[in-house]
């Protein structure tokens, strides 16, 4: 479950409230025609499901528990919320031992480093491309080839890869002259909200997870939202856009290192998705910052406290870890002052500088809300991640752009192109 609560005013005028309504007619409107296909996720992929357990039971390296890693290459919305997933439940008990890999950046250090003692046998490659042309991507896929000497039209290449692309792409051509197996992303669904597809849902579940409840939080916070039960969401967004000129930095400010690639993936789904030139071609959006709590009190903080009055912070925080590691009650000789945490809980002082952090913002004028998550499950991260993707939407139709495109990405993609050329 997640509670929200906004600590800046929401009291727009009658004009205001009216476009409130026009924004959220807007949004059900692309909900139900299928315009955007993000929002039906939950109902649009029960068949994904069923095909990714009989992929599970016919690969045969995997259904003989022959896989000890799952190599991801992918970029942007391919690979941050499939990571952001498993980084939020990795200590979940159902969880099994297979490594999950990403794979996202030609850096060629980095590479040699993830992929050390990693051999083909060993592992399922997973290659996803909505357009099936990414160069980052498809050049990561070649090195893969070569370097587990994976052939075109052999067995091992059939059992040891699988791609996710949309229908009718290069890289599907690819996947069927060579047996290998090809999930769809459905074709109105972007890239960076395709969490919830076979994007998310195929390399989840392959490590364990229960995706079914991945999908059954985001249904809960699609009935909540379009029910209108999710008032702060709108009034969120309303207030965010419509001070955008003086807080144009948002920050989110998450209480747990496991909640550092979300933030990775919420930087890339609000700065795509809403740095853009609007229909009276001005230049728009709000600057997205991931913080990690209280790691970051040491650091940023201080430019939030005292710096220049351009941001809104959002706190994330998990109120049960789970874990109920203590402080231990030792006295440090020459540092008796910080005996007042001992026997606390580790999450009761996370949480408490949580709190201390947000009531400071608060007192100085800082535009802050806070959301609180029960505890990390299945189910809590489906909800946490619609609620982004919700609030994005909300956000660019109130800055008036195109919130699914990228106009300003495809510049260098050509660029680079003809520097190739």
């Amino acid at each position: 479950m997640l509670v929200f609560k906004n600590y800046f005013s929401t009291d727009f005028c009658a004009s205001e409230e009216k476009l409130e309504e026009i924004i959220f007619e807007k949004m059900l409107s692309e909900k139900d025609s299928g315009e955007i296909g993000y929002y039906t996720l939950h109902e649009s992929q029960k068949e994904t499901i069923k095909e990714i357990e009989e992929f599970k039971k016919s690969n045969i390296p995997y259904s003989k528990s022959l896989i000890k890693n799952v190599i991801v290459i992918g970029i942007g919305g391919s690979s941050l919320g499939a990571k952001a997933v498993d980084n939020m439940l990795c200590s979940l008990e159902n969880r099994n031992e297979i490594e999950l890999i990403f794979l996202e950046n030609c850096d060629p250090v980095n590479l040699d480093r993830e992929l050390e003692g990693i051999e083909a046998k060993e592992s399922l490659v997973i290659t996803i491309s909505k357009s099936g042309g990414t160069i980052e991507t498809l050049s990561l896929t070649k090195y893969i080839l070569e370097r587990f000497d994976l052939k075109f039209g052999s067995e091992e290449i059939k059992n040891h890869f699988v791609v996710i692309t949309e229908e009718g792409s290069p890289l599907e051509q690819f996947a069927k002259e060579n047996n290998i197996k090809a999930f769809f992303l459905p074709k109105n669904v972007g890239g960076r909200f395709s969490v919830f597809s076979a994007v998310g849902l195929l390399p989840l579940s392959l490590v364990g997870y229960d995706v079914e409840k991945i999908l059954d939080g985001q249904k809960e916070i699609c009935s909540r939202f379009f029910a209108k039960e999710l008032p702060e969401l709108m009034k969120k967004a309303h207030f965010y856009t419509k001070y955008a000129h003086k807080y144009s930095i948002n920050v989110l400010f998450s209480y747990s290192s496991t909640l550092r690639e979300l933030n990775s993936w919420y930087v890339q789904l609000w700065g795509e998705s809403l740095g853009k030139i609007n229909a009276q071609e001005s230049r728009v959006g709000l600057t997205p910052i991931g913080l990690v709590g209280s790691v970051d009190q040491h650091s940023f903080l201080q430019l939030i406290v005292q710096g220049p009055e351009d941001k809104s912070v959002t706190f994330l925080k998990i109120k049960d870890f789970k874990n109920n590691k203590t402080i231990p009650n030792i006295t440090i000789p020459k540092l008796e002052k910080t005996d007042y945490v001992n026997t606390k809980m580790m999450q009761e002082l996370l949480n408490a500088q949580c709190d201390a952090t947000a009531e400071t913002l608060i007192e100085q004028g800082v535009p802050v809300d806070v959301m609180e998550i029960d505890c990390l499950s299945e189910k809590s991260c489906g909800e946490l991640i619609y609620y982004f993707e919700l609030l994005t939407s909300c956000s660019g139709a109130f800055l008036g752009v195109n919130t699914y495109d990228q106009p300003g990405v495809e510049f260098g993609k050509k660029r680079l192109v003809e520097k190739f050329s």
